[in-house]
């Protein structure tokens, strides 16, 4: 089974940029979705983005199209999002997971692993 750990959160300014990466371990992470998803205080855990076990297809919610990106490298069994021109409200613990197929794409339900998260906090 794939085990994930993210990295590549931390402190930046409005405007600025960060690379989040999902590191899987295991040998089915290059056959499975990745979706990236998160969750800020008080709110429900919000999808960002996926992306197909190629890399040839990305979804994205509304709030983040045109500034967040999400890319893999399957040779490297890590998944990454970019984000771009953050905003206060993009604060929030990020998570990646993975899942088989593209059904149900933004429901946290339909991804069976997920990392641990980490935190990005986007100071105004």
């Amino acid at each position: 089974q794939v085990q994930l750990v993210e990295s590549g959160g931390g402190l930046v300014q409005a405007g600025g940029s960060l690379r989040l990466s999902c590191a899987a371990s295991g040998r089915t992470f290059g056959s499975q979705t990745m979706g990236w998803f998160r969750l800020a205080p008080g709110k429900e855990r919000m999808f960002v983005g996926a992306i197909n076990w190629s890399g040839g297809a990305t979804n994205y919610a509304d709030s983040v199209k045109g500034r967040f990106t999400i890319s893999r490298d399957n040779a490297k069994n890590t998944g990454y999002l970019q984000m771009n021109s953050l905003k206060p409200e993009d604060t929030a613990v990020y998570y990646c997971a993975t899942k088989y197929g593209r059904m149900e794409l933004t429901s946290a339900n339909s991804y069976n692993t997920w990392g641990q998260g980490t935190q990005v906090t986007v100071s105004s």
